[in-house]
């Protein structure tokens, strides 16, 4: 990329422009011959035809054309690229205005951390804030910025033989390096870096989250045995789905244990009458809002068949409800039960991942299961070829 970079297709850039105007002679000759006055130099290519209205504009040409060139020097560009890798530091700022939705953030603003020391689920959370414009990212050279800006601008001027000798021209060119630094190759190097430094997080994300999926759709199932789900709700209610020894489903229903209906004791009575009725052996809880409430509930239900002569207890566990309500508006979910609630169809869904996790997950898009922290932020087709 970097060797292609001079013959890279672009729109007119104002090296362009000035070299169409007649300027890099003047850009070589006082880079050639340092001891020229670049004003004095500047004046003989004044041509207003041209665009060029005075030594001013004439000197901003020339070094416009200088800076384009040191800017796309293949081996000046590696070295700084590979030195603002090794010594760059990231700093996030909070954006104007965003004070309130910066809460979720409030551990990166103003943080600062070496580029090449940063873990990648950190450098995700800093990508996703600048995503969502509420923090600016800055890579800046090195911890102490300016000394890293000066070592900077004096490998671009020692690439180009430029030094201050005190001759009539050395300040121009030196800040001519100034500007292809701090103009020019700050920013191509610091999104090239943020580029590099996102693939290899976003390949760390993927491969944890592979193997975390690998675990979970492998987990032993707990086999042909007739499963009640739970799927907690509050304001909703929970929803109830029954399914047979082979997932077929068998009765569904909707309680209100919780506020603001609180009918604790007829959701316990319809438990107890859906686990006789259907010889539930297992009860299926899901993990989300109201999890712990319901599974108190599930215990009582459990409490009173086991004092009930002649009435075989089930067991109760909690299971990852992550991927469920996907599943419930998919257009696999309504094929398999077109006539069922979505809001119900999540219960099925919790109680047939506990007979068999491996059959049941994979109807759901892997990215929605919930055992990663940025497969949604990671790129969407290595994803999906590392999960082939």
């Amino acid at each position: 990329e970097d060797l292609y970079l001079p013959y890279k297709t672009k729109r007119r850039t104002r090296a362009q422009i000035a070299r169409e105007a007649g300027l890099e002679p003047l850009a070589d000759g006082l880079l050639a011959d340092p001891t020229q006055d670049p004003q004095e130099a500047a004046a003989a290519f004044v041509d207003v035809d041209k665009g060029v209205a005075d030594a001013k504009a004439a000197l901003e040409g020339a070094r416009a054309i200088l800076m384009e060139r040191w800017g796309e020097d293949a081996a000046l560009v590696g070295e700084l690229r590979t030195w603002l890798s090794a010594t760059g530091v990231i700093r996030a700022r909070l954006a104007e205005g965003k004070e309130a939705e910066g809460a979720k953030y409030r551990d990166y603003l103003d943080h600062a951390e070496a580029l090449a020391k940063i873990p990648s689920h950190r450098l995700l959370a800093l990508f996703r804030a600048r995503r969502e414009e509420i923090l600016f990212l800055e890579l800046e050279p090195g911890p102490d910025p300016e000394a890293g800006n000066r070592y900077a601008e004096g490998r671009v001027a020692l690439r180009a033989g430029i030094a201050d000798q005190g001759r009539a021209a050395d300040r121009w060119l030196l800040d001519a390096c100034r500007l292809t630094w701090r103009a020019k190759l700050h920013m191509h190097l610091m999104l090239d870096l943020f580029n590099q430094a996102r693939e290899k997080a976003e390949a760390e994300a993927i491969t944890v989250f592979g193997d975390n999926l690998v675990d979970l759709l492998l987990a032993a199932p707990a086999g042909p045995k007739t499963v009640l789900g739970l799927d907690p709700g509050i304001r909703t209610g929970c929803k109830v789905a029954v399914v047979d020894a082979t997932g077929k489903l068998v009765a569904t229903d909707t309680i209100y244990p919780h506020e603001p209906r609180r009918q604790w004791e007829q959701s316990l009575q319809t438990l107890r009458q859906l686990c006789v009725r259907h010889g539930v052996a297992l009860i299926a809880i899901g993990n989300g809002t109201a999890s712990r409430e319901t599974d108190k509930l599930a215990g009582e239900v459990i409490a009173a068949l086991s004092s009930a002569a002649g009435a075989a207890a089930p067991q109760k566990i909690v299971v990852s409800e992550a991927g469920a309500s996907v599943y419930s508006a998919s257009e696999l979910a309504a094929r398999e039960f077109p006539e069922l609630d979505v809001s119900i169809r999540g219960a099925v869904s919790i109680a047939r991942r506990l007979q068999d996790p491996l059959a049941e997950l994979v109807k759901i898009e892997p990215k929605a299961i919930g055992v990663g922290q940025y497969q949604h932020d990671v790129d969407q087709y290595r994803l999906a070829r590392a999960l082939e």
